[in-house]
């Protein structure tokens, strides 16, 4: 059984500026042009994913994702070219990350019990 591996998050002052949930919700926006599809796709509550994007925005020096208010067209959200090299950068790190403890990780994975099987 493989386990998950490592999780990154890069710690801003008060929480997480960017972590693997963050990422995720800044791709599934610029794929969807919307907060709230996103949150659909990945099972959270528009609320949150809203806070997460206004986290973002607050944490960073730039804009991540840019909101429209609905109307005729209704609303939208667009990542920004800053978020977009934002979220690549923290997937370089991720991987370089990941790959530098593989053989930890591997050796440290032999120590942790299987998953329960379900009833």
């Amino acid at each position: 059984m493989r386990y998950k591996g490592l999780t990154l998050r890069v710690l801003g002052r008060t929480a997480a500026a960017m972590g693997p949930g963050k990422a995720e919700l800044v791709e599934r926006i610029a794929l969807t042009g919307s907060i709230s599809a996103a949150a659909r796709e990945m099972g959270m509550s528009y609320r949150r994913a809203w806070q997460l994007v206004e986290s973002l925005n607050a944490d960073f020096l730039e804009p991540v994702v840019a909101t429209a208010t609905g109307g005729k067209r209704g609303g939208g959200a667009q990542v920004t070219s800053f978020g977009v090299k934002l979220v690549a950068s923290f997937r370089a790190m991720e991987g370089k990350a990941s790959a530098a403890v593989a053989a930890d990780l591997k050796r440290f994975e032999k120590n942790l019990r299987p998953p329960r099987s379900k009833p």
